[in-house]
């Protein structure tokens, strides 16, 4: 019987990117789809920032961007006027206050990021079985090793497969036969009271603001305007309002036709025609959320599978990408010795705690979106996107990079009433967008206290308890576990690129150690800092740290020099070019195991810094590549002022001292750490990172 490591149901956005991780990292993988195609039209469109950043950390985002998809910076909100519908305000789509190289949303049809996931999966051998489907299985542990008995059938149910697993992963979306098949129930929070068309096409109109994102409200209902590549748009466009959840099948029978005479009437006094029209749907507003992602750690459920919600935030596709993402790593160190399995319990109390926020403000969005806005009682204007920004000093703009909530923009002090000013005190829709834009960005996703992540509040118990841990709360970092590690400029040493410190280790699956090592022996209060640097190095070095166990650990997967046999008998010189580009990569930033990847960040100009062993001691100068120049000057300094260390500063660190931070795999800082140097018995920061990895992996 055929064996595999993991059989994925579905290829969409979530089946196709946990397929995408563990293909590159060396997994054999079932993925079939009942599709008889990929997506040709349609469906999801909306990249958000944080998905474009992992997408730039997998190298797919230039092969996304190379279809020219639409990109929106700024959301245009119209509202009920005499005669029909005017502009109250305007809004960044990604403000300032959020720290992103990409502040917007990318707009392009769901088929054309389907289409890069698969390219690259061909290149690892790894491709879509369609139209297939899967009839039943079973965890009947007749094989330790693949304890998962799947029975795999074509849709013309005359070829059926059956397969042994490790792992099997429903992608499947809503209507999920492995979620049914588990018995898992899936609550809807609340029944069905509105019902949209959406429909794709290119248009012929008058609206202004057409090539931007919009919400609209009229006296004769709302609509929501996407820009879309290929002069397309995307409208969202409300039809009918129900208070039984079964009622709104009957609107099933709207043609495209009728959905666009609606769009007329809520769009007066301007006026819009179709050229043409590529996709039509009908969709229910309706949040709802699997009870379980898994039952055994062997079978589990990502995106909508397990949580479905409205579109028109443009969360699902980014929400079932850190789906896969946050299992994919998981399973890998799992599978590659460097965990126990109590790691894969994680997967379901951090995801459905993201999906449970998201489906609260859903439910609120979407409601508020739906109600039709009387231009009797209009709301006042919403503040300018200029005046709504200028108010945001320095300080406000840190502080919510680190705060547990989404941070809420300030009210415009400029803001001045309209002739359509009513007694409402402000706009809910519009309060709700601003306040809510960091989380549907991706970045202000926060993931609660656990082995993972250490806890930021004193009185949350770890297993890790030394005094080198930093903390947010008592304002000794910038950075809080369970949020994102920041972006950051730094200049690397070995070429004397600028680069993104954040995206110069590649999404490989491996932890990421980042060590602000402070100043270098040149500076004469560098003694401390340096003898932290080297007592870290050897402790890293020492038998039986965490960073040895890691290294002895007998990878399971296919080794390099398996890698570059394989390419080297391949037909196909794209693969093999691919194959020898992999291992290069992995022998660059994972030279000794695929646990850790190093990077080393000194307070120094670049021309100061030598890579030898004097200044980088092993094993850091085994990743030559990742070693930095904190030198970026700091914005808005005179140059008269000492300007390095801004990559320190911004983590709180002081330039002098140094940190040690800790990333998860995925990307999300795991803890925070001083540098110290060892003091009799004390071995300073290696026995934090010690304890911290002894939680994370015991015993391992």
């Amino acid at each position: 019987m055929e064996t595999v490591d993991i059989v994925i149901v579905g290829a969409g956005p979530c089946g196709l990117m946990l397929s995408t991780l563990l293909a590159r990292w060396g997994y054999t993988i079932k993925h079939i789809d009942m599709r008889p195609e990929p997506t040709k039209t349609g469906r999801a469109d909306g990249i958000q920032p944080r998905s474009l950043d992992l997408l730039r950390n997998m190298g797919l985002k230039r092969a996304i961007m190379a279809v020219e998809p639409a990109r929106v910076y700024e959301v245009a909100f119209w509202d009920p006027a005499e005669g029909g519908i005017e502009r109250t305000g305007t809004w960044a789509s990604c403000p300032s206050f959020i720290d992103t190289r990409y502040p917007f949303t990318t707009l392009l049809h769901q088929g054309l990021i389907e289409r890069v996931f698969i390219d690259d999966l061909a290149k690892n051998d790894v491709r879509i079985q369609r139209p297939w489907t899967i009839s039943k299985f079973e965890n009947d542990g007749g094989d330790s090793d693949f304890p998962v008995k799947v029975h795999l059938e074509h849709v013309d149910r005359e070829q059926k497969e059956t397969i042994r697993t490790k792992y099997l992963f429903s992608a499947e979306g809503a209507r999920s036969s492995i979620r049914e098949q588990l018995g898992v129930d899936f609550t809807y929070e609340d029944p069905v009271s509105h019902v949209w068309a959406v429909m794709d096409g290119e248009v012929a109109t008058d609206f202004p603001d057409i090539r931007m994102k919009c919400t609209i409200h009229s006296d004769e209902g709302s609509i929501m305007i996407i820009p879309r590549e290929d002069n397309m748009v995307r409208l969202y466009i409300q039809i009918a309002e129900y208070t039984d959840k079964d009622d709104w099948h009957e609107s099933k029978s709207i043609t495209p036709e009728e959905a666009q005479e609606t769009a007329k009437r809520i769009l007066k006094p301007y006026k819009i025609e179709w050229d043409r029209v590529e996709w039509f749907s009908i969709y229910p507003i309706s949040q709802g959320i699997a009870e379980r992602y898994t039952l055994d750690e062997r079978v589990f459920l990502g995106g909508d599978a397990c949580h479905t919600h409205s579109p028109k935030a443009g969360q699902g596709m980014n929400t079932a990408f850190l789906d896969a993402l946050n299992l994919a790593w998981k399973i890998h160190h799992v599978e590659a010795g460097f965990a126990s399995r109590d790691l894969l319990k994680t997967y379901e109390s951090e995801r459905k705690g993201v999906a449970e926020h998201l489906l609260d403000f859903d439910a609120k969005y979407s409601n508020l979106f739906s109600q039709k806005e009387n231009s009797q009682h209009s709301q006042k204007q919403a503040p300018s996107l200029e005046s709504g920004l200028a108010e945001r000093s320095t300080d406000d703009k840190q502080s919510s990079l680190s705060s547990e909530a989404p941070p809420s923009p300030p009210p415009s002090s400029t803001n001045t009433p309209t002739k359509r000013e009513s007694s409402h005190e402000g706009n809910d829709f519009m309060e709700t967008f601003k306040s809510s834009c960091e989380f549907t960005s991706g970045y202000g996703i926060v993931y609660g206290s656990n082995q993972l992540n250490y806890p930021d509040q004193s009185d949350v118990q770890h297993l890790s308890t030394s005094s080198y841990f930093l903390s947010h709360s008592a304002g000794t970092t910038n950075l809080r576990p369970g949020r994102i590690f920041p972006s950051t400029e730094v200049t690397r040493v070995r070429d004397a690129n600028r680069v993104h410190l954040e995206q110069e280790i590649p999404s490989n699956g491996a932890w990421r150690m980042y060590i602000f090592a402070g100043q270098t022996r040149s500076h004469a209060s560098s003694a401390s800092c340096t003898q932290a640097v080297a007592d870290l190095a050897a402790g890293l070095q020492a038998s039986g740290s965490f960073y040895q166990r890691a290294i002895q650990k007998k990878d399971k997967r296919q080794s390099l020099q398996h890698k570059e046999n394989r390419a080297s008998s391949s037909s196909s010189e794209s693969r093999r070019k691919h194959v020898v580009a992999h291992i290069r990569e992995q022998k660059r930033f994972l030279p000794h195991t695929a646990f850790m990847s190093i990077a080393t960040i000194f307070t120094a100009p670049r021309s100061e810094l030598e890579i030898c062993q004097d200044l980088v001691p092993a094993p850091l100068l085994d990743y030559p590549d990742s070693i930095y120049a904190d030198d970026d000057p700091t914005r808005g300094m005179e140059p008269e002022v000492d300007q390095s260390g801004s990559a320190h500063k911004k983590m709180g660190f002081d330039p002098g001292n140094g940190g040690v931070v800790v990333v998860r795999p995925d990307g999300y800082v795991g803890c925070v750490l001083r540098l110290a140097p060892a003091q009799g018995n004390d071995r300073g920061t290696i026995d934090a990172l010690e304890e911290y990895f002894e939680a994370v992996m015991p015993g391992r």
